[in-house]
């Protein structure tokens, strides 16, 4: 993944491929790296070794998911703020949970937003298209970290 990428982490292929259609019908070329469940993330965004880490730079957004397999999006997020490398990478939950608690914990273990999946396509569409446009395009990124 390139340094500003987008890292999804969707485990339903068609809702992967839906996103990915929506940002792009959106005029968002950025690269989208796709993680199909939560160790994948984890394995992307925190590597295993230093010389790991600077081959495959943070994303400039995560979208995540919540109901993953293997590790559940809320760990994830949980292991990424306890990294300093992610700790400010901007974690967006993508999620189809309507239930206050994940709500609650998304935001108190560090998301910096919350949208809830929209079942209407074009009511998706228009959701992926103003993620995009705020995170892509108006938010101003935190610096990156300087090498160690």
């Amino acid at each position: 993944m390139t340094s500003g990428g987008v890292l999804l982490v969707e485990d339903k292929p068609l809702e992967a491929e839906l996103f990915l259609r929506a940002f792009r019908k959106a005029g968002f070329s950025d690269e989208v790296s796709l993680a199909r469940d939560g160790a994948e993330a984890l394995s992307r965004l925190l590597g295993g070794s230093a010389a790991a880490a600077a081959a495959d730079p943070v994303p400039a957004l995560v979208l995540l998911d919540l109901k993953l397999p293997k590790v559940e999006g809320l760990e994830v997020l949980r292991r990424l703020r306890a990294e300093t490398r992610t700790a400010r990478v901007p974690v967006v939950v993508l999620t189809a949970s309507n239930r206050e608690e994940d709500l609650r914990q998304s935001y108190s273990l560090g998301a910096n937003g919350y949208v809830r999946k929209p079942v209407d396509y074009v009511q998706y569409t228009e959701a992926v298209r103003r993620i995009g446009e705020f995170w892509i395009r108006t938010n101003e990124p935190p610096p990156r970290e300087p090498s160690a």
